[in-house]
């Protein structure tokens, strides 16, 4: 039998498509976090942190560290990685983080823009695989072996009360909720409804598929689409709002190389088309009713999906 804690390779359970606030005896909610996801591997010595591509991402949050203290055990868990920023999850901060990768400015932001783990999960104990148990007494275990420090914190969750909560949460500016059962399991990589996302407001993985320039030939709007039912490229939208100038440049340096000749589609123009591969998130308000995006804001780009995940079905 493979070793969870050895192997490194679990991807997480995924969350099933948004659903309307409800309420539910037979589950509990927490907040959504706008965070990045992430399995932490913690060891007597060690910790290893890995998003939903199991890339390892461990160097780029040193600040982290100090989760090793927080258990005497060997423990995997499930959660997310996010930036407070007055009081609340910021994306659009966690996100010039995740881009890093020069040792000396991580180490600086680690300082200015530092990062917290909030646990959800527990899916491995000392030697014991913990997955086939309900939720709630993975929750229970949880909450035993882990104590809270300034690196981690546990998710808190409400029962039943879906509707009221995701009304409070609409109020103070937050994401949304979850609602999961109280007796699922854990299923590797698996989307089940099971858990179930409740958004204020709507975040949209899509496609770069080139950018418009203006008038001095520099990045001016990100065109964005997805892959329908048939894996056919459609247009969605385009955002021009919070795209940072670190992601401009990585998306110019894309298109040095991955540039692609196509005729003039009308009612686009100055366009550079770009190969479908590289892919980000866009956050908006609802659907209009021409099926676009109302109030678009690029949240960033997403190197732990891949384009041909990008499938949207009307």
């Amino acid at each position: 039998m493979p070793n969870l804690f050895q192997d490194k390779s679990i991807l997480p359970m995924l969350i099933s498509h948004e659903v309307e606030p409800y309420d539910d005896e037979d589950s509990i909610f927490e907040l959504k976090l706008d965070g990045i996801r992430c399995i932490a591997y913690i060891g007597q010595k060690s910790l290893s942190l890995r998003n939903k591509r199991n890339k390892d991402v461990t160097e780029i949050y040193p600040e982290l560290a100090d989760i090793m203290t927080s258990t005497k055990d060997t423990v995997i868990l499930d959660g997310e990685i996010i930036v407070l920023k007055n009081g609340k999850p910021d994306f659009f901060s966690l996100q010039k983080r995740s881009l890093m990768s020069d040792p000396f400015k991580i180490r600086i932001a680690s300082q200015r823009l530092p990062v917290h783990y909030v646990a959800f999960d527990i899916l491995y104990r000392n030697d014991t695989d913990l997955t086939k148990l309900p939720l709630l007494q993975r929750k229970e275990i949880l909450s035993k072996c882990i104590k809270e420090n300034k690196s981690i914190s546990l998710s808190r969750f409400i029962f039943k009360n879906g509707i009221q909560f995701f009304h409070l949460v609409k109020e103070n500016s937050l994401e949304g909720i979850v609602g999961k059962k109280k007796n699922s399991l854990y299923f590797f990589g698996k989307r089940t409804k099971d858990w179930q996302k409740i958004k204020a407001m709507v975040d949209e993985d899509l496609i770069i598929l080139g950018y418009q320039q203006d008038e001095e030939g520099k990045l001016k709007d990100l065109l964005l689409g997805y892959y329908n039912s048939s894996y056919q490229l459609c247009y969605r939208g385009k955002v021009f709002l919070g795209i940072s100038a670190k992601e401009k440049e990585l998306i110019l340096e894309f298109a040095k190389n991955n540039r692609l000749s196509l005729p003039t589609v009308e009612g686009f123009s100055n366009v550079i088309w770009m190969k479908p591969e590289l892919v980000g998130t866009a956050h908006y308000m609802q659907q209009t009713k021409a099926k676009s995006m109302r109030q678009p804001v690029w949240k960033g780009l997403r190197f732990d999906k891949e384009a041909k995940d990008c499938i949207r079905e009307i």
